[in-house]
């Protein structure tokens, strides 16, 4: 998982209206990107019900190309806040022989501003890191009872680390242990990332 810039390391508790501001974030953004922007999705622990979690919002924009996107997006996100990062590579789960070639991404950072914190990932559409985000949320979703546990754990990390990038490095291989039970779940379940994404408006695609 991409490591927040904040210099604060705060795990709060959920948060109902999280969904909703999700909701609407997802909803600006892809009025803002599209029809570049194929598809805009509201990720990471405040996208589960009930999940205790950093008050930064991860949303996922997945394109067909990251060079393009990047330079099409820097205005429109500068405009509203968005500074690009320069971490371009997400974490490879332990165990997976792919090439980190087909994990980059394209990451903006907001923070301070009057609606919300965010992180953007921009990642390729069909890639294997656009991929594990969403089965990393759905997984969650249709297992509340890991819900506590998983929460309790980034609570107690949270107290016992002293900086935001240890804490990512501790919770990734926790993240990798959760994404070894959601993949059999997803091939017997017949899971498909293009089956959970947000339907739009057809007048905004390519």
């Amino acid at each position: 998982m991409p490591k927040d810039l904040s210099p604060d390391l705060v795990v709060a508790d959920a948060d109902p209206v999280w969904t909703s501001r999700g909701t609407a974030l997802t909803d600006g953004l892809y009025e803002l990107l599209a029809p570049l922007a194929l598809h805009v999705e509201h990720i990471g622990s405040t996208a589960v019900p009930g999940m205790a979690a950093k008050p930064v919002f991860d949303i996922q924009i997945s394109v067909r190309d990251l060079q393009e996107a990047q330079d099409a997006f820097a205005g429109p996100l500068a405009d509203h806040g968005f500074d690009l990062a320069p971490y371009r590579q997400d974490h490879v789960p332990a165990g997976s022989d792919d090439d980190p070639a087909h994990w980059t991404k394209r990451l903006w950072i907001r923070r301070g501003h009057p609606e919300s914190d965010v992180n953007l990932h921009v990642r390729a559409a069909g890639s294997p890191n656009e991929r594990l985000a969403l089965l990393f949320r759905d997984w969650l979703r249709a297992h509340p009872e890991a819900v506590p546990a998983y929460a309790r754990f980034k609570q107690v990390l949270a107290g016992a680390v002293p900086d935001l990038a240890t804490y990512a490095d501790v919770k990734d291989p926790v993240v990798d242990l959760v994404v070894a039970v959601a993949e059999p779940w997803a091939r017997a379940t017949g899971w498909q990332p293009s089956a959970t994404m947000t339907v739009r408006p057809a007048s905004h695609r390519a």
